[in-house]
C-alpha cells in the first residue's frame, strides 16, 4: 500500500491502494471513535455499485451506517441536495462526533463535504472517490462547495477530510466517456509541474495496465498534495491548479452543465490558453499542439464551437479575479506554470483568436 500525508492545518493522510475499498472500515477506525454514526453518501450510479461493500465494511468495524442517494449528474450539485442531506442527518441525530462518507465523483465530493462544513458548524468526513477524476484531483485539497446558476462552485468551504482512501480498481466500472474526463486532469499535472508525466501519459495508453494507473494516480495526487501544504487557501500557487480552468469553466456553464464533461472543458481550456500565451511570447513555441495531441489521445475534444465573447462573459465571475485583474494560469513550458495578471479590460485583446489553430 501506498499512502501519502497531506500536512494542511489538519493533517490527514491518503491511501492509493488496489482493492483496499473492502477496508473502507479499518481505516475510518483510524480516526473516528468506535460506535460513531456514518452517513454514506453517493449518487444513483455509484451506491448501486459500491454502496453494498462500503456499508458492510463500516458495520463490520463497529459503524452503524445510514446512506443518502441523490439523482447522478452536475445538476444535483446544488444548495437543495445539500439541504436534504442537511435533513437526513438530523433525521439520524447526528453529532460532531459522527461522520460522513463521500463514495462517488467529484459531485458527491464536493457536496458531500460542503454538508460536512456546514453541519453543526463543521463535523468529519472521509473521501472515497470512485473517478479517475475526483481520485486524482477533486478529493484531495479540501475544496468544497456547489454551483449557482451563475457558476461552478460560488458557494463553498475549505473543509480538509479526515482521510482519503483510492482505490483505482472501482474504475473498472468507470465509462470510457468518464474515464477520459479524468485524464484532462492527468495533462493537466504534466503540464504545469511534471514534464515526465505529460510524455508519458502523451505516449503510453494507462486504464489497461493497473499498476501504471496506479503509479499515475498517485503522482497526480503527490503533487496536488505538495501544492495544498504551501498554499491551502488558494491565495497564491494554488492557483496553478486552475491551469485551463478558467475557460473551461465558462465553457462548461455554456454547455449547460452537461455534454461537455469538465475534463473536456479543462482540456480545450489549456489549449486556448497556451495558444495565447504563445502569441503573446510567453510559452513556448509549439506547446499548444503538444497538449492538444496528448488530449486526443487520451479521447477529448481540443477546440469548441462557443464564440469567445460569450466564454469571457462567462468568466465574469471567476475566482481568480482581484480587484479588476483576472489572474491567468500560462505555462512557460510543459511542466513549468506561473500566474499572469491581466486587467480585465485587457483580457478580450490578450486571448483574441486563441480558439482558431
Amino acid at each position: 500500500m501506498t499512502q501519502l500525508q497531506v500536512n494542511t492545518s489538519r493533517p490527514y493522510r491518503i491511501a492509493v491502494e488496489n482493492g483496499s475499498l473492502p477496508r473502507l472500515g479499518a481505516f475510518a477506525q483510524e480516526v473516528f471513535r468506535p460506535g460513531a454514526r456514518a452517513m454514506l453518501v453517493g449518487d444513483s450510479n455509484v451506491l448501486p455499485l459500491y454502496g453494498e461493500a462500503a456499508r458492510r465494511s463500516l458495520e463490520e468495524a463497529g459503524f452503524s451506517c445510514a446512506r443518502f442517494s441523490f439523482p447522478a449528474g452536475e445538476a444535483s450539485k446544488q444548495l437543495s441536495t445539500v439541504q436534504a442531506l442537511y435533513g437526513a442527518l438530523a433525521e439520524h441525530a447526528f453529532t460532531r462526533s459522527d461522520f460522513l462518507v463521500a463514495l462517488g465523483g467529484g459531485v458527491t465530493g464536493d457536496l458531500t463535504g460542503f454538508a460536512a462544513a456546514t453541519y453543526l458548524r463543521g463535523v468529519g468526513f472521509l473521501q472515497v472517490p470512485t473517478s479517475l477524476l475526483a481520485q486524482i484531483d477533486s478529493s484531495v485539497g479540501g475544496k468544497t462547495g456547489v454551483d449557482l446558476p451563475q457558476g461552478k462552485n460560488l458557494v463553498g468551504a475549505f473543509h480538509q477530510p479526515r482521510f482519503v482512501l483510492i482505490d483505482p480498481q472501482v474504475l473498472s466500472t468507470l465509462p470510457p466517456r468518464f474515464f477520459a474526463d479524468g485524464m484532462g486532469e492527468a495533462v493537466k499535472y504534466g503540464c504545469i509541474r511534471d514534464r515526465a508525466l505529460f510524455e508519458e501519459i502523451a505516449s503510453h495508453p494507462v486504464r489497461e495496465d493497473p499498476e501504471r494507473l496506479r503509479r499515475m494516480i498517485y503522482r497526480c495526487v503527490d503533487c496536488k498534495r505538495e501544492i495544498v501544504e504551501r498554499d491551502e487557501y488558494d491565495t497564491g500557487e494554488r492557483m496553478l491548479l486552475n491551469f485551463g480552468h478558467t475557460l473551461g469553466h465558462a465553457l462548461e456553464k455554456l454547455h449547460g452543465f452537461s455534454g461537455l464533461t469538465h475534463g473536456g472543458a479543462v482540456g480545450v481550456g489549456m489549449v486556448w490558453i497556451s495558444r495565447a500565451g504563445e502569441r503573446a511570447g510567453l510559452t513556448e513555441p509549439g506547446t499548444a499542439a503538444r497538449i492538444a495531441a496528448a488530449l486526443e489521445r487520451c479521447g477529448l475534444p481540443t477546440g469548441d464551437s462557443a464564440p469567445l465573447p460569450q466564454v469571457l462573459e462567462a468568466t465574469r465571475l471567476d475566482k481568480k479575479s482581484r480587484d479588476g485583474v483576472l489572474n491567468l494560469v500560462l505555462l512557460r513550458r510543459i511542466g513549468e506554470a506561473f500566474v499572469h495578471p491581466v486587467p480585465r479590460s485587457e483580457v478580450e485583446a490578450f486571448l483574441e483568436g486563441c480558439n482558431h489553430a
